[in-house]
């Protein structure tokens, strides 16, 4: 079973951000980047995958040159190969994203593809679903129980006030959430045979996204706390407080 895995490079989520000089984008001056960590299940249960069925796993990113890292990463951990999709200075969408990966997917075996629920950056969870359009094939997102049965899958998903449970053919598409599985630490030994992975770096098609930032904004600074002070006595000012001030009640 050949195994397709898109991964994304984002700043760590407890990295301090700041907004660029032009408005529209992060300064990634001092911004920790790293795998994104929906993706790394995504990883994890392509290589549980390909040990129970064999086959091979591709990690495919779209980004810089710098998201070799992240794909390194993915090779530590045990992906057979990795394909940079340079992208240059061009700041690309759920919609250009999706079509430049497809049009990667397509040149390579593929049966199964894996991404992440979401990136923790965008987190507009669209490129599973898009990705399964253009191939057409069927998708299921932010699975947190996955079991391969012959030629089809029975995923679990939780949903608002339940679990649902989705049995599809192969090939598909699958997001992956958090409770699927553990993923696995890159070992030395995995790290050390990173290097001697198959790395390739190759050109985006020419997709122009179909939307684009005007601005970004970071969110207000909180204003200081208050403490209400008096004991027992002060209970009516800090209810008063809380219902005219803070307004949640």
């Amino acid at each position: 079973m050949d195994i397709i895995v898109c991964v994304k490079r984002v700043p760590a989520t407890d990295t301090q951000v700041k907004v660029a000089p032009d408005g529209t984008s992060l300064d990634p001056a001092g911004v920790e980047f790293v795998l994104n960590p929906y993706d790394e299940f995504a990883v994890e249960e392509a290589l549980k995958t390909r040990e129970a069925k064999g086959g091979t796993v591709t990690a495919i990113t779209l980004g810089p040159a710098e998201a070799q890292k992240e794909l390194r990463t993915c090779l530590a951990m045990g992906a057979d190969k990795a394909i940079l999709i340079k992208t240059g200075d061009r700041v690309h969408d759920g919609y250009s994203t999706a079509e430049i990966l497809v049009a990667q997917i397509k040149q390579l075996p593929h049966d199964l593809v894996f991404c992440g629920r979401q990136a923790v950056d965008g987190d507009n969870s669209q490129a599973a679903p898009r990705i399964a359009a253009l191939l057409g094939w069927p998708c299921v997102t932010d699975v947190t129980e996955l079991a391969l049965e012959g030629d089809a899958y029975v995923a679990h998903r939780d949903i608002e006030g339940g679990r649902e449970v989705v049995r599809c053919p192969l090939p598909a598409v699958i997001s992956t959430n958090k409770g699927l599985n553990e993923p696995r630490y890159a070992s030395l030994k995995g790290i050390m045979a990173a290097k001697k992975k198959p790395l390739e770096e190759v050109e985006a098609a020419d997709v122009a996204p179909a939307t684009a930032v005007v601005s970004l904004s970071l969110p207000p600074a909180r204003p200081e706390g208050r403490i209400v002070e008096g004991g027992a006595d002060a209970v009516a000012a800090l209810v008063d407080a809380i219902k005219n001030e803070a307004k949640v009640l």
